[in-house]
């Protein structure tokens, strides 16, 4: 990553905290998130005060926090990891970096500490190009440029919208999968930054992301739970869904999308058999997902991002909602959304 200055008056850091102790996940961050302001949304089925290290330029938001912003009979929304999506309604800066409380700095093949807040903003910041692939990836990269071949045209790129980090040791993988291997782990880092070519479809994991709000907030959306949801990320699908949603209008309104670098080191949490063992039915609905997005259109006259999930929810609802009621229950939540984006938002 070449060296540049971040202006961190631009970035909140957006934590949904699972756990009551954030002592050790906070400590682990100090020397990347010291100086940037922080948002702590607290899931409101925890009971226990958090235990939070001095030091950070924190706000701290509880269930009355939510409440208060957005009703009591809005506030089941944010439960569990979707609690996070609360901090990205009432944050104000360009850019949102957000990180689960179970993971902590990775390290880089040369033992160095990888700065993950540095490196979004980085990806943010620099174009991406997901109308013509380039095969030495981010051609905005230090040490990288465009290939022979690639149009000068299109050198100029377009406006990113979300950076999507990845992460060593327990990579993020389905339940089946991870019950099948339960002693895989994620030891590969490749260095390396890519966009994602228009119209292709990827499952954005909520683990380690960063987006620019000012474009695309209103897309970042906690929409689809399914029946049993639980609190590790095998028995979560919101994450999935709202990153297909949101690729989908970044493909729209001419945004790009980017995957790679950052990594985080992501700590064991939770038993894949166990996950497995209650009735999940996120697969089922990833399958019907597939053909629906791909097939997804959204009218000419959807020219902001709002305008975009409206439209989307409008589809889900009328293709989707017969085959299952949580699309119908996405749908909803998701016009629900613009509605308290836009109340929220333009009270300042």
């Amino acid at each position: 990553m070449s060296s540049f200055e971040i202006n961190k008056n631009e970035v909140d850091i957006v934590i949904g905290a699972l756990n009551t102790d954030l002592t050790q996940f906070l400590n682990s961050w100090r020397p990347f998130f010291s100086g940037f302001h922080l948002i702590i949304v607290k899931d409101p089925e925890l009971k226990e005060d958090l235990n939070i290290p001095e030091g950070f330029d924190v706000e701290v938001y509880s269930k009355p926090d939510i409440e208060k912003v957005v009703g009591a009979a809005n506030a089941a929304m944010f439960s569990g990891y979707s609690c996070r999506y609360f901090g990205y309604l009432v944050s104000k800066k360009k850019y949102i970096v957000s990180i689960d409380d179970d993971c902590v700095p990775a390290k880089d093949p040369k033992g160095v500490l990888v700065d993950a807040v540095s490196q979004h903003v980085s990806n943010l910041e620099n174009p991406a190009t997901p109308l013509f692939f380039n095969t030495l990836y981010d051609p905005y990269c230090e040490g990288a440029d465009f290939v022979r071949g690639y149009p000068f045209s299109l050198r100029s790129g377009v406006p990113c919208a979300a950076s999507c980090g990845l992460w060593l040791n327990l990579a993020d993988l389905d339940a089946p999968t991870q019950a099948l291997k339960t002693e895989q782990r994620n030891t590969s880092y490749v260095d390396a930054v890519m966009t994602v070519p228009l119209k292709a479809m990827l499952p954005i994991s909520g683990i380690n992301i960063a987006f620019n709000r000012e474009l695309v907030g209103p897309a970042l959306v906690p929409a689809l739970r399914i029946a049993g949801e639980g609190k590790v990320r095998w028995e979560t699908l919101e994450d999935v869904w709202c990153g297909m949603c949101l690729k989908h209008i970044s493909d729209h309104l001419g945004y790009g999308v980017k995957t790679g670098l950052p990594y985080v080191w992501r700590n064991e949490r939770g038993d894949a058999v166990e996950s497995l063992r209650k009735k999940w039915e996120g697969m089922k609905l990833m399958e019907k997902s597939v053909p629906f997005f791909e097939s997804l259109k959204l009218p000419e006259t959807a020219v902001n991002v709002e305008d975009c999930v409206v439209e989307l929810a409008k589809a889900v609802k009328e293709q989707l909602g017969s085959d299952d009621p949580a699309f119908t229950q996405a749908a909803d939540a998701m016009v629900k959304w613009v509605q308290l984006w836009n109340s929220v938002n333009s009270s300042g």
